[in-house]
């Protein structure tokens, strides 16, 4: 899982070697904390949301074929 989202984000953004996914288990749900650049967080996070969006839903979509809950965030 966390490889996915570091490969989806490693593609999105200017600075590919920023990228890190730290994944932690929270009430049941895989949360995924993306950390990119501070210039990148807006790339990742897209106009009005977009992107961010995406990247949960591919996530979601993923984690259903393990059928497991997962959380994406972006760390600050």
């Amino acid at each position: 899982m966390a490889e996915l989202l570091a490969f989806l984000a490693r593609e999105l953004v200017d600075e590919p070697g920023a990228v890190r996914v730290e994944s932690e288990e929270r009430h049941g749900e895989l949360v995924l904390l993306l950390h990119v650049a501070p210039d990148d967080v807006g790339k990742v996070i897209g106009r009005g949301g977009r992107i961010i969006r995406a990247l949960r839903t591919v996530m979601r979509a993923a984690a259903t074929r393990d059928g497991r809950r997962v959380l994406v965030e972006i760390a600050e």
